[in-house]
């Protein structure tokens, strides 16, 4: 076999095709103000989740009179969040917040659900810690929403402590309330 490529997939008689190019990737519908929206918290299991999204939802409802309708944890820090909780989300809420994406499988799935919701009509803001930016990017690009936006904290998010986690909250509070909303034209 001269000049022979060896596939390493052991695909080589697999006919190849180019996949048709997907729908564009659409935000869902943003309101300009964040007053009086019912926000959803879905923490992935990870240490601290629930714990940081609680704060911000603290911090949302203070500032910005915002509700928080729906507290809920994944089943799986892994796996997609199920439908059946999509749509309960899309059902009680206005918006979504999300995550946290502290390791690589869990940023990946927290970026998979922002995309979800995203499609199911709820604007969601995904958090993940900065040293897993890549997996969470190339997730988007997996899902069909390439450069899609989410929250980067410092890594890690897990080993903090309370007080830790209320101050990280209120810096990215203002983060989650411009993700969520649409910027005011100035």
């Amino acid at each position: 076999m001269p000049n022979a490529i060896l596939d390493p997939t052991g695909r080589a008689d697999v006919a190849t095709t180019v996949p048709a190019p997907a729908a564009a990737f659409e935000l869902a519908p943003r309101q300009p103000d964040p007053s009086g929206l019912r926000i959803g918290l879905l923490n992935n299991t990870k240490h601290n989740a629930a714990l940081l999204l609680a704060e911000i939802g603290d911090v949302l409802a203070a500032d910005h009179a915002m509700s928080v309708t729906i507290a809920e944890t994944k089943p799986n820090f892994a796996a997609p969040a199920p439908a059946d909780l999509v749509e309960r989300f899309r059902l009680e809420c206005d918006v979504v917040v999300t995550g946290v994406g502290d390791c690589g499988s869990c940023s990946a799935s927290a970026v998979a659900d922002g995309i979800v919701f995203e499609r199911a009509g709820l604007p969601a803001a995904v958090i993940c810690s900065d040293a897993f930016a890549v997996t969470a990017s190339a997730m988007a690009e997996l899902r069909g929403a390439p450069g899609y936006q989410y929250l980067l904290t410092e890594h890690p998010v897990a080993v903090l402590d309370a007080d830790q986690v209320r101050q990280r909250a209120k810096r990215l509070a203002p983060e989650v309330v411009a993700m969520l909303t649409q910027p005011s034209s100035q």
